[in-house]
């Protein structure tokens, strides 16, 4: 019985994990492709591509539309998730106002994107 509790408390299995994580690390470290390090490869651009010089211009707003989508599908999973074990109405209702949620959201989409 003392062996179970000793294999099974949280720090015991936090030791573990942690020691195998780490020498996870170091042997894929060390049996790891070894790549040559070109004038390229060492800029600070990555892949090797030279960057424009230009101002990179990021649509905002494009996001935001997207992010709120995310969001309102997001709650709706959610709801849904955490609603299906009472069935009735209030499933129902969630889908009802995400609908209308994304009815609204179109237009501002459209006039946004186009």
């Amino acid at each position: 019985m003392m062996w179970r509790e000793l294999f099974t408390s949280l720090p015991f299995v936090l030791i573990i994990s942690l020691a195998t994580s780490l020498l996870l690390y170091f042997y894929g470290g060390r049996i790891s492709a070894k790549g040559t390090k070109t004038q390229g490869k060492l800029a600070q651009y990555s892949c090797g591509e030279e960057l424009p010089v230009g101002k990179l211009q990021v649509n905002v707003e494009r996001f935001f539309i997207y992010a709120v989508f995310f969001l309102v599908f997001d709650i709706l999973a959610f709801m849904l998730a955490t609603s299906l074990g009472s069935p009735g109405l209030m499933p129902a209702l969630y889908a009802t106002i995400t609908l209308l949620a994304v009815i609204l959201l179109l237009p501002m989409l459209k006039s946004r994107i186009g």
